[in-house]
């Protein structure tokens, strides 16, 4: 120590100096500072992207067939099914049907579902669905919810089919009667509860 003050302030070649750690760690630091901020904001913007188009759940049948933009690309589309429209070709699993435009807001989806169905001014639009069973839920005034492409042809492709009928989830009131399952049979059809089918 004697040594170091008799030099006067210079350090030693063994001392560390005092302030030069600090500086350095704190270089060392600032990359991954700006890393991890880079990282965030990427994070943020993913997340309010994400949000931002997941916000709709699906367009309008007016849009796709209205909007250019749409053609070719994989989007989601929500129509009311015609019912006289809908063929089925078991042999090699190929379902057509027409759905036409319902609008992004209702209050009631049967009643806006009906509608559509019943205007004739709607868009309408054509779809092909490839390689799939006729779905149970695949008639008359029913929402087809599809994912696919628009071709050129003017008809949709669709590569994905949800359905949704209202009608089937609503209460036995005064207006509606209960229907069980028999009750749709002809008189001189034996009925299952009768051990005719066993």
């Amino acid at each position: 120590m004697a040594q170091s003050q008799a030099r006067g302030s210079q350090p030693l070649a063994w001392e560390k100096p005092v302030g030069s750690a600090r500086t350095r760690s704190a270089a060392r630091r600032l990359p991954f500072l700006i890393g991890g901020i880079v990282i965030l904001a990427a994070v943020a913007f993913l997340i309010a992207s994400g949000t931002i188009a997941g916000a709709r759940f699906f367009i309008t049948v007016d849009e796709v067939v209205n909007d250019s933009a749409y053609a070719g690309q994989s989007v989601r589309v929500a129509g009311a099914v015609i019912g006289d429209t809908i063929t089925y070709d078991a042999e090699n699993l190929l379902i057509t049907f027409t759905v036409a435009h319902i609008p992004e807001q209702f209050d009631d989806l049967a009643a806006a579902l009906h509608e559509a169905v019943g205007d004739a001014n709607a868009t309408q639009m054509r779809v092909v669905v490839e390689n799939t069973v006729k779905p149970e839920l695949l008639q008359h005034e029913a929402q087809a919810i599809m994912t696919g492409r628009l071709g050129a042809d003017g008809v949709f492709y669709a590569s994905e089919l949800n359905l949704k009928c209202p009608t089937r989830f609503i209460e036995a009131g005064p207006a509606h009667e209960a229907v069980s399952p028999d009750s749709a049979l002809p008189a001189d059809h034996p009925s299952p509860a009768d051990g005719a089918g066993a």
